[in-house]
């Protein structure tokens, strides 16, 4: 079910990700004044993400959820001109543009079918994808002060605890119900998907203006479609490919904003 996987992987990806910041030398203790802001991004960066996106998929196909999920960006770029100061550019514009059509061109355009059965996913993904990207603009606003690994394994633990809980709580998993290849994939998803992918998108955070950083989250998307193409024999004809080039335009052109 979709919390429990989200939310244990988290947990367990955390735990992992400690013993790594601690080879490192990274220490794990958080100054007592920087515990609220902490918590706070957690529940806006991890568990309004995990959980909302997650439920998100029960009401929509899995490309409207993407289209939804992926307009991060134009939120955090909105967001980062009255709580950052960061000046929006004709330039940033293009770029939001570019990346943004090519993501909806890539998905299959003809926008989203909104029926009374998808409000509820529509809402969930706008809503999550909304959180996110005002926890990235707080993020950059109030910084945390943290080593990335550090801000990656408190984030993650406290963001998943929640909705670990409510997983198990309300949907009642059944692990031993899991095959090989189900055990491999959700060992996936605690390395790649919480270890990874995560302490590098809070490194990016430390590194790049956030409009940026959000805008770079498009190539999701892009390299699930190719995986998509290589390992399950989906098309990816002339059009997808046109698509691909627009949005990875416009990620470049946000770089150079």
């Amino acid at each position: 079910p979709p919390l429990s996987v989200r939310g244990l992987s988290g947990i367990i990806g955390a735990a992992l990700l400690a013993v790594l910041a601690l080879a490192f030398r990274q220490p794990l203790r958080v100054p007592r004044e920087t515990w609220p802001r902490l918590v706070l991004l957690s529940l806006l960066n991890v568990t309004a993400w995990m959980a909302l996106m997650g439920l998100a998929l029960v009401y929509l196909p899995a490309s409207e959820a993407a289209v939804m999920a992926y307009t991060m960006p134009v939120w955090a770029s909105a967001l980062a001109w009255p709580i950052l100061g960061e000046r929006i550019s004709l330039l940033r514009v293009v770029a939001m543009a570019m990346a943004i059509a090519g993501l909806v061109a890539l998905m299959g355009g003809g926008g989203i079918a909104a029926s009374y059965a998808k409000l509820p996913g529509i809402a969930l993904a706008l809503s999550g994808a909304f959180l996110f990207a005002l926890g990235t603009v707080f993020g950059k606003r109030w910084p945390l002060g943290l080593p990335p690994l550090t801000s990656a394994v408190w984030q993650i633990l406290i963001g998943c605890l929640p909705v670990g809980l409510a997983g198990l709580l309300l949907e009642q998993p059944h692990f031993t119900a899991l095959s090989s290849l189900g055990w491999t994939l959700f060992g996936y998803s605690i390395v790649v998907q919480f270890c990874v992918a995560y302490a590098c998108w809070f490194a990016a955070l430390q590194r790049l203006p956030a409009s940026v950083a959000a805008i770079g989250t498009l190539l999701v998307p892009v390299i699930g479609v190719l995986a998509s193409a290589a390992a399950l024999g989906e098309p990816l004809g002339v059009a997808q490919i046109a698509a691909l080039g627009f949005t990875i335009a416009g990620v470049v052109l946000a770089s150079r904003s």
